[in-house]
């Protein structure tokens, strides 16, 4: 029996004013159908939100952090059955699904260890000045289709510990998992906190100009969130933008070709790719590309492509159609202008799926060095200095991550000082921890999440100062 998914507006689970089909990119079939919402449940969502903000927001934080804890643990308990499904909506294999759920759990639990911090900026001479941290009211929160689960977390988390109430609008490509969360919130939380609801990317300039929200947290394209943030300015909304990347790795000369293709490649691949922090761009010294080249096209070769559901897979299929289409035209493009020297064309089967892809010989200038790829192709350049290398690194208007590899930490961590992004790890990939905050520069986002930064993201600063009165004459 096909199961039949919700959305939950005021803690309630409805049907949608219509349905659409969600597919399984290891098929390119539809495998379930979705509740579409209209305008009308829309702002239903977010008059339900409202409503609940004023007693969420008076519901002392340790109790509203043990609910967020028991959504975890809930969530928990039912490990393998959003794992399942997170690999057949979103298409990746098993064993990573499983990881972005348990991902997911420790997100929302390390923020409800978290707490917004009172700052007691003077207090002297009889002049008292405190700085508080006030919840913002509803928070509308937009999600991706490469991360569903965790990504929803790191705006879930935060929010509901600091206070607010939210309107969640998932990806229409991958809004399962999230109607699914739903009946755990329905569970544990009390109506109208946690408010989910599904379109087809039709509702949500109505979200963002919404005059009841007060903040919006989205995470996306850098194109789309140039719309978000453009929308959100009438009302002048507090906004958070997790954006675009166009991460560059760089390889130091004091790096064995191996290892670092090794690393180069579980960081351009992970999830096909299709990381907002994903490596994208490879700088390898002119002395060891050649070798560099030879194993992390092995590397790629040896990839099993597959459903990702099946045992064994360890590359799955590319979401959902237009992405698959839009890296299918870069690898093309990268044809005529370079050297693929291990995949370059989607798989003669059905479903999404792009043989691991690595070109060389590309210029600066060629489209799949310049813009965000996000599938599983990858671009290997050659550089002679560090110099040099920095500077072509930096030539981006994104700055979300990037990578350093090299044996000397004092050198490598002194490259990593020079680049120009929110992240950049050193001999280490997607090191993110909710406890550590994580922001883009330029044009690869606006404000921050995780971490105690993160948290404060979902408040006001609000200060208190306070003088005595002076004595009656």
């Amino acid at each position: 029996m096909e199961r039949t998914f919700k959305l939950l507006i005021n803690g309630e689970a409805v049907d949608g004013a219509s349905q659409f089909d969600v597919v399984n990119p290891a098929t390119a079939q539809p495998f379930a159908r979705c509740p579409r919402a209209d305008a009308a449940q829309l702002n239903a969502a977010v008059a339900a939100a409202k409503a609940a903000f004023p007693a969420w927001a008076a519901t002392p934080i340790e109790e509203r952090a043990a609910r967020v804890e028991a959504v975890a643990a809930r969530l928990q308990e039912r490990l393998s059955e959003f794992a399942s499904l997170l690999t057949t909506e979103q298409g990746k294999p098993l064993d990573q699904a499983t990881g972005e759920v348990m991902g997911t759990v420790f997100t929302l639990r390390a923020f409800t260890e978290m707490r917004p911090e009172t700052r007691i900026l003077r207090d002297e001479g009889g002049n008292r000045i405190v700085e508080h941290r006030t919840p913002l009211g509803v928070v509308a929160a937009i999600t991706p289709w490469n991360f569903p689960m965790i990504l929803a977390a790191n705006k879930i988390g935060p929010a509901l510990v600091a206070g607010n109430t939210m309107v969640l609008k998932p990806a229409p490509t991958t809004p399962l998992t999230s109607l699914l969360l739903g009946e755990i919130f329905a569970e544990l939380l009390p109506p109208g906190v946690i408010n989910i609801v599904c379109d087809q990317n039709d509702l949500g300039a109505l979200l963002t100009t919404h005059p009841d929200v007060a903040k919006v947290a989205f995470t996306g394209s850098t194109a789309t969130g140039k719309k978000v943030m453009a929308s959100a300015a009438d009302g002048v909304k507090r906004v958070t933008l997790e954006l675009g990347g166009n991460d560059a790795a760089i390889v130091l000369d004091d790096v064995e070709p191996a290892l670092a293709a090794q690393k180069v490649f579980q960081g351009a691949m992970y999830n096909a790719g299709q990381i907002c922090v994903a490596v994208k761009r490879a700088y390898v010294p002119e002395g060891m590309y050649e070798a560099f080249c030879d194993e992390i096209a092995q590397l790629a070769r040896d990839a099993v492509v597959d459903d990702g559901a099946k045992q064994g897979a360890t590359v799955g299929p590319v979401q959902n159609a237009m992405q698959f289409e839009k890296v299918k035209a870069l690898i093309e493009d990268a044809r005529q202008r370079g050297t693929i020297v291990a995949g370059g064309d989607a798989l003669d089967r059905p479903g999404y799926f792009i043989a691991p892809t690595i070109v060389r010989d590309l210029d600066d200038d060629a489209p799949l060095v310049r813009e965000e790829q996000f599938g599983p192709v990858l671009p290997v350049l050659k550089y002679r200095d560090i110099e040099e290398v920095i500077a072509r690194a930096n030539d981006s208007d994104y700055g979300l991550g990037g990578t350093i590899w090299g044996r000397d930490v004092a050198r490598a961590t002194d490259v990593a000082m020079k680049i120009d992004s929110g992240t950049v790890w050193v001999n280490q990939h997607l090191a993110i921890d909710p406890r550590i905050p994580f922001r883009g520069s330029k044009q690869s986002g606006l404000g921050g999440e995780l971490g105690q930064a993160g948290l404060h993201e979902y408040t006001q600063a609000h200060i208190v100062n306070a003088v005595e009165l002076e004595p009656s004459a």
